[in-house]
């Protein structure tokens, strides 16, 4: 399934048919909407768009588009934010109740903003890495974060992404009790 504010269309074969996919993104970039895209089983209606019943849901644009007047209503196994802030607070508890996996916006998207801090730091110290070296190290923080929060989620019974800002806030204290106050 494909949405956007003009409308949603409904591919039932869903993300194993990588052409009629791979169309429907072209359709999208030539026309600026998935409206009138000829691959589509259906047109879904902007009020059964959160409905659908799917494996994975992709929130990937504006922010608060998952609130508690239409968190009830996924049907999706898993929520992967690829927007900033896509689901509200209260709609994160209703997913969480429904036993919905919500992958937060700051596990599904860091990487583009850790690679972009790796780069900082080569224009910086004028130390450059591979691309490999680059994969390795992203590769090792994204793992080592993503099993920090998810055994903070389990161990406390928490959402993941109560555990993220349990893990974040930790070791903001644990850099501040190694480095001290500075200027």
């Amino acid at each position: 399934m494909w949405g956007a504010p003009q409308g949603m269309v409904y591919l039932a074969t869903g993300h194993h048919d990588m052409r009629k996919s791979v169309n429907c993104l072209v359709h999208v970039a030539q026309t600026g909407s998935v409206v009138g895209f000829a691959g589509a089983e259906d047109r879904i209606a902007p009020e059964r768009f959160w409905s659908v019943d799917c494996d994975i849901l992709i929130p990937a644009a504006p922010e608060q588009q998952i609130i508690k007047d239409n968190a009830g209503q996924i049907r999706a196994h898993i929520i992967l934010e690829g927007a900033n802030g896509p689901t509200t607070p209260e709609a994160d508890d209703i997913l969480r109740e429904n036993g919905v996996l919500v992958v937060l916006d700051m596990i599904a998207n860091a990487g583009g903003v850790t690679v972009s801090y790796f780069e900082w730091v080569q224009d910086f110290s004028s130390f450059f890495s591979s691309e490999d070296d680059i994969k390795a190290r992203l590769t090792g923080i994204m793992r080592d974060t993503f099993a920090a929060i998810g055994q903070v989620a389990q161990d406390k019974n928490v959402s993941l992404r109560t555990a993220a800002f349990v893990v974040a806030c930790t070791r903001v204290l644990q850099a501040r009790e190694v480095r001290g106050s500075y200027p």
